[in-house]
């Protein structure tokens, strides 16, 4: 299959995969033709493209930005895209969510990964928001038990699907 004819691009909601294969130059090649959703769709959004007729705003939103979209450059589109949302009230959380791949997830570094996510699960506490979440499941997930309410963090997809109404 020929690539470069083929692919000409692909929205993945979770992109950190990527950064796994910075030599290949396979993976590269694949790279330069995935978007972030949210990266995406602000830039439909730029060319006029966007469907913003929200029915439902969301309040106020904790959101946390995921390491990845940092790592990648990807900038803050989605909470840049959230804040159209009229009548939502975004509140961004840039730190460390402890999840990191499965280091969360292995006995022996659990405890510390907890201690590491305190000060964000603290944020989302204070917010007091309608909703949390972040474009990282893992971590949004990590921020859910952390919480230890029984609440679970809600993907900003699921969020703008809210906001549409759908």
């Amino acid at each position: 299959m020929n690539l470069q004819r083929t692919l000409q691009w692909l929205l993945l909601a979770a992109t950190a995969a990527l950064l796994m294969f910075p030599d290949d130059s396979r993976v590269q090649k694949v790279k330069e033709h995935i978007f972030d959703p949210f990266e995406y769709l602000m830039l439909r959004h730029k060319q006029g493209k966007m469907n913003t007729d929200f029915k439902q705003s969301l309040g106020k939103v904790a959101y946390h930005a995921a390491c990845h979209q940092r790592v990648q450059n990807v900038g803050q589109k989605t909470r840049e895209l959230l804040a159209l949302i009229p009548g939502s009230e975004i509140q961004i959380i840039e730190r460390c969510s402890g999840h990191d791949g499965t280091y969360a997830v292995k006995k022996e570094y659990h405890e510390a990964s907890m201690k590491i996510a305190r000060p964000v699960v603290n944020r989302v506490k204070q917010a007091q928001a309608d909703h949390y979440g972040s474009d990282c499941p893992m971590a949004g997930n990590h921020i859910a038990h952390g919480l230890k309410d029984g609440s679970e963090a809600e993907h900003p997809l699921a969020l703008l699907r809210k906001a549409y109404g759908i």
